[in-house]
């Protein structure tokens, strides 16, 4: 009685409930490179090598114990490019007597996987996925009778069911649970963030990247700088390197940017723990040793541990929650096309130049840059929240559904109309000035709101503020910018809603109007 056992992409880890009671000697697992998961969105070049050469490596892994692996790539001759197609044509020659997997972590392969007992006629299981520390159905019962689902109050709850940063079961740490106050500083000019440590590919890796070079060279992206964690290893190893060397000085600087560091004191495993290769519990225990051993302060510890315990199980759970309806939401109608320097680049603004390319490079960026620079400008300019959604799918290594939709669509562009953030993150080129050195070096003036050096970020502010102010009314949180709209100038704020305006206009017809000395401002 033979049960094939489906491992996806995003699933390389031993802890995987598909896997727990495995019978070596009879049990098959199948886990398929298959074109359409790799093209659904026209994925990053690095995040279609890494996880490819992580369930090569994670296969690998299982032979090693025993395990009975088939194993299809890409470029089988056999391969039927889909899902479900790999899933029918193994149940079929390995003789299975049933199909177990582990739900999945997007809403249109749970609907694949729904068909499975269909296609095959045979029994599908498929197990809650245990690698998260908060089960689907917790989600929904913490839910079930609010009327509005904030992360702060999740959190809180988690801290209390797990223990961690606990003193008792309900006296947080250091007497406070949310040390975000303390987490603003920009970052100063004397001091040099350490590298993170980055991982040359092997033999196996190099030989998924010749292939993603080959078959996917349209795709957006460059491979050159390469050096993501691809086995379990690597990634225990990365948490290590941002434990030791980064995370002391991570709480202060975490919303910092600045030029030619894209990474600062960022730890660089939301991929690793995405694909599998990281549990997010053993990240939380090695951050709240570092603190209990006085390596490094409750705020940079608590700022961590909150991303993880907080918004990383709050954001899966709101998915779910909300899914399929929720990314139809629009609630800003929000419908001009995406600019072409979203893919190139090629932007006289400093911060969003910075922020692009180095996505292009490294298809990573940190949540600030994500939410304040390129979702900023996407929320002020009102750009069509499907196509901003499917630009941060493509971009970025470690861009899942589950996690990307809510905070790109609910965080970053309101999309939701207030069911994830309790405003829209909206902010003028200031923002961006005290939390960055981008606009020293910027062709605009940040502190300009109209004229030919005008920081775009300024003008497109007081647009969207005037222009959603009836809506923004009922929100208690934007009462400020709405009466220091009120008490503005009308000159100046015809002025800046008219340079809004053409700016918004060039935008939608791909124009590139002059900018400062003759710079393309688009």
């Amino acid at each position: 009685m033979t049960t094939l056992r489906v491992v996806l992409g995003d699933q390389c880890s031993d802890a995987l409930s598909a896997l727990e009671d495995l019978d070596p000697g009879r049990d098959v697992v199948l886990m398929a490179e298959v074109r359409a998961e790799c093209t659904y969105v026209r994925h990053h070049k690095q995040k279609i090598v890494l996880v490819l050469s992580a369930m090569r490596h994670f296969a690998q892994r299982l032979e090693a114990r025993g395990v009975q692996v088939r194993y299809v790539r890409l470029d089988d001759p056999a391969n039927t490019q889909t899902l479900a197609g790999e899933v029918a044509r193994a149940a079929g020659e390995v003789r299975a007597a049933r199909i177990v997997c582990t739900h999945p972590g997007e809403w249109r392969v749970l609907q694949d996987m729904r068909g499975w007992q269909a296609r095959t006629g045979l029994p599908v299981e498929i197990r809650e996925d245990g690698r998260f520390l908060c089960s689907l159905d917790r989600f929904r019962r913490w839910a079930a009778d609010r009327k509005q689902l904030r992360m702060e109050f999740f959190y809180r709850e988690m801290r209390r069911e797990t223990g961690i940063l606990m003193e008792a079961p309900d006296e947080p740490t250091g007497g406070q649970w949310n040390f975000d106050h303390d987490n603003r500083s920009a970052l100063p000019r004397d001091i040099r963030p350490p590298a993170p440590r980055r991982f040359a590919p092997d033999a196996m890796t190099r030989e998924v990247m010749d292939l993603v070079a080959r078959d996917f060279a349209d795709h957006f992206g460059t491979l050159d700088a390469f050096a993501w964690p691809v086995t379990a290893e690597e990634a225990e190893a990365a948490l290590e390197d941002f434990v030791a060397r980064r995370l002391p000085l991570f709480g202060a600087y975490q919303d910092a940017m600045a030029e030619g560091e894209p990474t600062l004191f960022h730890a660089l495993v939301a991929s690793a723990m995405n694909v599998g290769l990281l549990d997010p519990r053993a990240a939380c225990a090695a951050a709240e040793r570092a603190y209990r051993e006085g390596h490094a302060p409750l705020n940079a510890v608590e700022g961590f541990i909150r991303q993880i315990l907080g918004w990383r199980e709050y954001v899966r759970g709101l998915y779910w929650a909300r899914m399929p309806a929720y990314r139809e939401t629009n609630a800003l109608e929000a419908t001009r096309k995406l600019p072409d320097f979203y893919w190139t680049g090629e932007t006289s603004m400093a911060c969003l130049r910075a922020a692009i390319t180095q996505t292009r490079d490294l298809a990573y960026a940190h949540h600030i840059q994500r939410l304040m620079v390129t979702g900023n400008f996407a929320l002020l300019a009102g750009l069509d929240p499907a196509e901003v959604n499917e630009w941060y799918m493509i971009v970025y290594a470690d861009a899942f559904e589950w996690v990307e939709l809510p905070n790109t669509h609910g965080m970053a562009l309101f999309a939701d109309g207030g069911v994830m953030a309790s405003k829209p993150y909206a902010a003028s080129g200031a923002y961006i000035n005290r939390m960055s050195d981008h606009c020293r070096g910027c062709a605009h003036d940040v502190k300009a709101a109209t004229g030919a050096r005008a920081c775009p970020f300024n003008f497109l502010y007081w647009d969207f503020v005037a222009r959603h102010a009836e809506r923004l009314a009922r929100n208690p949180r934007m009462a400020m910018p709405l009466r220091t709209l009120a008490k503005l100038d009308p000159a100046k704020l015809r002025a800046m809603r008219g340079q809004a305006a053409a700016f918004l206009d060039a935008l939608a017809h791909g124009d590139a109007p002059a900018g400062p000395a003759g710079s393309r401002l688009l």
